[in-house]
């Protein structure tokens, strides 16, 4: 068959007329790119600082005063959250109505609600029961969050209310023109960052595709984090833009396996597919996600796609019985580890955010998965045990999205 092109620049290359952000922040250096230039907006973002200190000096920071001599103790923590249209306190027209001056949105709602955003990820940690680990008393070493204005929310959070908890590097990506990108916050340098661009047939997709290297206790990890294109449209009329996002990530999977053999790889992020999605839509149409099962195989096989999708296992090590040849076969935790669903939608949860582990994260040699968990209880959650979704008006809530947490540990006899 054949196949629409997909155009895969990386960042500040252009991708049919288009350029796509990737914006940089690290504590001690000046490379943060896309800061505001104005005088009047610096003006503005010296007093929000000023509010910051007051909360912080307050007692409502996050304190921790060991978080700037992390250590890995042989364990990496990963978080990934959909932070639900998280806008900063500067009007520029592009923000969705209910967050610009005329509907009540403010300064201070912003920095409340970095605030909030800043104790929650402090929160971000397992019941004791469930995980054997020493020290899990900070927030995650890696946040990947989805639903971002711009960089200057990682920047803010950063330089804010999570100063004080070890964090020294932000990466964001996003398509010009689009009102929202995702990003990162690490307590470790990133090594190697790129911006994965995906036009297919004309059109792009919403988000770009964010690799980032690290390397906590010398050994290598990477990780994807996406947030692909919604459903709004049309199942069928949007599938292809989340398959292009797939073949993507595919096909640098199969590229790092020669750039940088043995490295773990980790897909993080809002999919806008359930690890079921296949099962949910009658088994009868190909999905960037399918499930390791012989008629999924078979519609694949009778060339109703090819290469646009990552198979999901249940499996420790991932691994594929039905789908034939060298296939990007990936774990999924969900009805594992993870249970229920991290989104409420039309009364019923959803599986649309996730990791997806690589194989090398279960050959029992430097990093391995450990566990991993939806963070379904308080202040994620509100009394009815759905998402305590963040409302403008009130300035009240978090998200609409729980965020899952991974744990990952080494298992080197040596370390």
């Amino acid at each position: 068959m054949n196949l629409p092109k997909i155009n895969l620049p990386f960042s500040k290359q252009r991708a049919n007329g288009r350029r796509y952000t990737a914006e940089a922040a690290m504590i001690g250096t000046n490379n943060f790119h896309g800061s505001r230039k104005n005088a009047l907006s610096n003006f503005f973002r010296f007093l929000f600082y000023a509010f910051i200190l007051i909360l912080l000096l307050s007692g409502y920071g996050c304190a921790d005063t060991n978080a700037g001599n992390k250590k890995t103790n042989g364990q990496f923590s990963a978080a990934v959250w959909n932070i639900q249209a998280f806008f900063d306190g500067t009007e520029n027209g592009n923000e969705y109505a209910e967050y610009r001056v005329a509907s009540g949105w403010t300064q201070e709602k912003y920095a409340a609600r970095l605030l909030a955003t800043a104790q929650a990820i402090s929160k971000m940690k397992p019941a004791a029961s469930e995980i054997s680990a020493e020290d899990k008393t900070e927030g995650p070493d890696l946040i990947g969050l989805v639903e971002l204005e711009n960089a200057a929310v990682l920047e803010d959070l950063l330089k804010g209310p999570l100063s004080n908890q070890g964090y020294i590097q932000t990466f964001f990506g996003s398509v010009p023109g689009m009102v929202l990108g995702i990003g990162v916050i690490s307590r470790y340098p990133l090594t190697e960052t790129k911006v994965h661009s995906i036009t297919i047939n004309n059109e792009t997709t919403p988000r770009p595709v964010l690799e980032i290297h690290l390397e906590p206790a010398g050994k290598p990890l990477v990780f994807f984090l996406c947030h692909w294109k919604s459903k709004v449209g049309g199942e069928e009329t949007t599938e292809s833009l989340r398959q292009a996002s797939a073949r993507v990530i595919r096909r640098r999977i199969t590229e790092l396996k020669n750039e940088e053999p043995g490295a773990p790889v980790i897909i993080m992020g809002d999919l806008n597919e359930n690890h079921d999605e296949f099962y949910r839509r009658g088994g009868v149409v190909p999905n960037a996600l399918m499930p390791d099962d012989p008629k999924a195989a078979s519609l694949i096989q009778n060339g109703s796609t090819d290469n646009y999708f990552l198979i999901l296992s249940k499996e420790k090590p991932p691994r594929s019985e039905y789908f034939p040849g060298k296939q990007t076969v990936l774990y999924s935790p969900w009805e594992n580890e993870l249970k229920n669903g991290s989104y409420y939608f039309k009364d019923n949860w959803e599986t649309i955010d996730h990791f997806l582990l690589s194989e090398e994260l279960f050959d029992g040699r430097d990093w391995d998965f450990e566990t991993c968990m939806v963070l379904n209880t308080q202040p994620f959650i509100n009394a009815k045990g759905t998402p305590n979704a963040y409302y403008t008006n009130t300035g009240l809530g978090l998200s609409d999205h729980l965020p899952l947490l991974l744990y990952l540990q080494i298992r080197d006899e040596n370390f």
